[in-house]
C-alpha cells in the first residue's frame, strides 16, 4: 500500500494501492491506474505499506487487526506518529528484534506485524538508510536560499505571517537545477502566452 505520489520506475511490478483522503488526489491516481480503496480495505491486502502523509494515526488497531501475516509497515512522512505504535504494542503479546531494523509484534493470533525503523522516518532511521537523495536536498536548499533573498530584497511587501513561496522562485530553482542537469526545455512564443491567458479564444 503507497499513502502517497507515484514515481515513475519506483514499483518493480507490484500491485500498488493507493489510499487518500483528497478526492482529487484519490481521482489522479485512479486515472494513473491505481487501484484506489479506503484504509479498511487496503489494510486486508497489502504486504508492504509505506505512510508518506505527513499526518498522524495513517495506520491503527483497526487495520492491525486485519493484516496479514508478515506485513511489513515503514513511514516516509512524518516522525513516528503515522503507525500508531502504541496501540500495536498494546496489541501485541510478544515485542521483539526480528533483524537489525524491523520490529517484530506477535498478535494473539500468532500473525507477526514487522515495522521498519521503529516507524520513523525510514529513509533516515533505517540501518541502510542513505538519508534524502543529494537531488532533493540542493533543491531544498536553493528554494531556502532565493526565499532569503527574497526577503532582504523585497521584505516590505510581505506583512507579518506564513507566506507560500512565490511561483516564480520556484520556476528559477527549476531552471538553474535543469540547466545544471544539461537539459534543455521548450519557452512558450509571445503568442502561445497570449493565448493560454486569454478566454476570448476557443470554445
Amino acid at each position: 500500500m503507497w499513502q502517497g505520489r507515484r514515481q515513475e520506475g519506483l514499483w518493480l511490478n507490484a500491485d500498488v494501492v493507493v489510499t487518500e483522503v483528497d478526492p482529487r488526489r484519490a481521482l489522479e491516481a485512479h486515472m494513473e491506474g491505481f487501484e484506489v480503496l479506503s484504509m479498511d480495505e487496503a489494510a486486508k491486502k497489502g504486504d508492504l505499506f509505506v505512510t508518506t502523509t505527513g499526518n498522524r494515526d495513517i495506520v491503527t488497531e483497526e487495520h492491525f487487526e486485519v493484516m496479514q501475516d508478515g506485513v511489513l509497515l515503514s513511514n516516509a512522512g512524518h516522525f513516528d506518529v503515522e503507525i500508531n505504535l502504541d496501540q500495536l504494542e498494546a496489541m501485541a503479546e510478544e515485542v521483539f528484534e526480528a533483524r537489525d531494523g524491523v520490529t517484530g509484534y506477535v498478535m494473539p493470533d500468532g500473525r507477526q506485524l514487522n515495522v521498519l525503523a521503529e516507524g520513523r522516518l525510514v529513509n533516515l532511521a533505517s540501518p541502510v538508510a542513505e538519508g534524502h537523495p543529494v537531488e532533493v536536498m540542493d533543491q531544498s536548499f536553493g528554494i531556502q536560499a532565493v526565499c532569503a533573498r527574497e526577503m532582504a530584497e523585497n521584505g516590505s511587501e510581505y506583512g507579518p505571517g506564513v507566506h507560500e513561496v512565490p511561483d516564480r522562485l520556484d520556476r528559477e530553482v527549476a531552471e538553474i537545477k535543469l540547466d545544471a542537469e544539461g537539459i534543455e526545455i521548450d519557452e512558450l512564443s509571445d503568442e502561445q502566452r497570449e493565448y493560454m491567458n486569454s478566454w476570448q479564444h476557443g470554445t
